[in-house]
């Protein structure tokens, strides 16, 4: 299976509305940001793909990643971004992220800023002209249930 069919199929595990959500918000990220590496974990509570401007996990900028209800964009360095609007949830030491109501959220100024910003930090620079890339980085055999009960 090549990793866009896994990445299909990894989604189609989820109800038509988070599916279509995840697929929506995906879509808007790979246009805002083209030449990112994307790195799929399909992991025990979710499925996540990691956009970075290289294959290095470390070097990550944001995730997309898909629960049974929701579907969430994760900033990995959020708690040094500024957030004027105080969108961004979370308290750990890094890591903030944005429940998304649908993909027209990654429209809505505040979080296009947040998204502007979080590319000019990145640890290494995105190359915006460049391919986009899939890499399937981890699958796990035990996944919750994909749907909601």
């Amino acid at each position: 299976m090549t990793p866009a069919q896994h990445l299909k199929s990894a989604i189609a595990k989820y109800s038509p509305e988070v599916a279509a959500m995840g697929r929506a918000v995906l879509k808007k990220m790979r246009a805002r940001i083209p030449g990112a590496v994307e790195m799929v974990y399909d992991n025990y509570n979710g499925l996540v793909v990691g956009f970075s401007p290289t294959e290095r996990p470390s070097d990550a900028v944001f995730s997309v990643i898909l629960f049974p209800r929701w579907v969430t964009l994760c900033f990995l360095y959020g708690a040094f971004l500024d957030d004027p609007e105080k969108i961004l949830k979370g308290s750990g030491s890094r890591v903030r992220n944005v429940r998304l109501a649908s993909a027209d959220d990654l429209d809505q100024p505040a979080l296009r800023a947040l998204v502007d910003q979080a590319v000019a930090d990145a640890e290494g620079p995105m190359n915006l002209k460049s391919q986009r890339r899939l890499v399937i980085r981890a699958v796990q055999k035990k996944q919750r249930p994909r749907r909601p009960r």
